[in-house]
């Protein structure tokens, strides 16, 4: 193997997080992370952006029991680039439990989105990035799967350079005609933005009119003030009053390209949501009602 031309080595999630100060609602879901290898039995791609350390099926199911969450939903990571096999794993190994978010080019047919179904697979993820900084597979992929998408009632996840909230959101408005649209960790709009951020503006009004989620993940990809992230809060603030009823949260586990000095922990992760959204109802809201009601079935 040519070591020389690797991707770089990235750090692992804190091995032992604490157990969260509050538990999450019976029924809740972590509805963002990611499961990785082992590189063994489903090897790292070529074209990936990072070599992680493991994070297999085994160490996410211990760490939903550990933060006490009956459900996940596992989205596809860079590490395994269009290579799926380790996602429709784990939801044949748990499908009582996981439900999955898949990320693929065209090399696969439409028709193979309705055998993943069965297995568990509930949307795919698009990347919308400025023109030259693209990455993944943007909407011209998505055009190729929108009608099987659609008849199979699948989200269309996407993880967004912020600066593309403003030109995409007809084009977000138009999708969620279809089928559920899900906009990735606070739409990645810099804490130092700002509630005031053009972008951030425009996707508080596509939340506000119910036309797409918003998962209230990864809030430390925002913010540079670990481990409290106490600039995030005011985008978290105002997604809750724009629209409770489309919002999710996840934990982003095992959090890729994090360094080590600044990894969060789950658990802590979990009691600044429970901090930052006080009110009971909202929570089960988040938590449970409408993961469910997106993936469950």
């Amino acid at each position: 193997m040519d070591t020389a031309h690797e991707p770089p080595r990235i750090a692992g999630p804190v091995p032992q997080p604490r157990r969260p100060r509050i538990a999450p609602p019976p029924g809740a879901w972590d509805s963002h992370f990611h499961i990785f290898g082992p590189s063994d039995k489903f090897p790292y791609q070529p074209g990936r952006a990072y070599t992680p350390p493991d994070a297999p099926v085994e160490r996410l199911i211990a760490l939903l029991d550990h933060l006490g969450f009956a459900n996940g939903l596992a989205v596809q990571g860079n590490a395994h680039v269009y290579d799926n096999r380790v996602v429709l794993d784990a939801l044949q190994r748990f499908p009582q439990r996981l439900r999955g978010v898949a990320i693929t080019d065209t090399r696969i047919k439409p028709e193979t989105l309705r055998d993943w179904h069965r297995l568990g697979m509930r949307g795919l993820r698009f990347h919308l990035f400025p023109q030259g900084a693209r990455r993944g597979v943007g909407l011209d992929v998505f055009e190729v799967f929108r009608k099987t998408m659609a008849d199979l009632g699948w989200v269309a996840q996407f993880f967004c350079d912020h600066r593309m909230l403003v030109p995409t959101a007809a084009t977000l408005r138009d999708i969620a005609r279809q089928m559920p649209v899900i906009v990735d960790h606070l739409g990645m709009v810099p804490a130092a933005a700002g509630v005031g951020d053009a972008n951030f503006q425009a996707l508080l009004k596509l939340v506000g009119d119910g036309r797409v989620y918003v998962k209230l993940s990864a809030v430390y990809r925002l913010s540079t003030r670990y481990p409290d992230y106490a600039d995030a809060r005011p985008l978290h603030d105002a997604l809750l009053r724009a629209n409770p009823e489309r919002l999710m949260w996840g934990t982003d586990w095992p959090h890729p390209s994090i360094a080590a000095a600044a990894m969060p922990d789950d658990g802590h992760l979990l009691d600044l949501f429970h901090d930052w959204t006080p009110e009971g109802a909202t929570r089960r809201r988040i938590l449970v009602d409408t993961p469910a009601r997106l993936f469950a079935r």
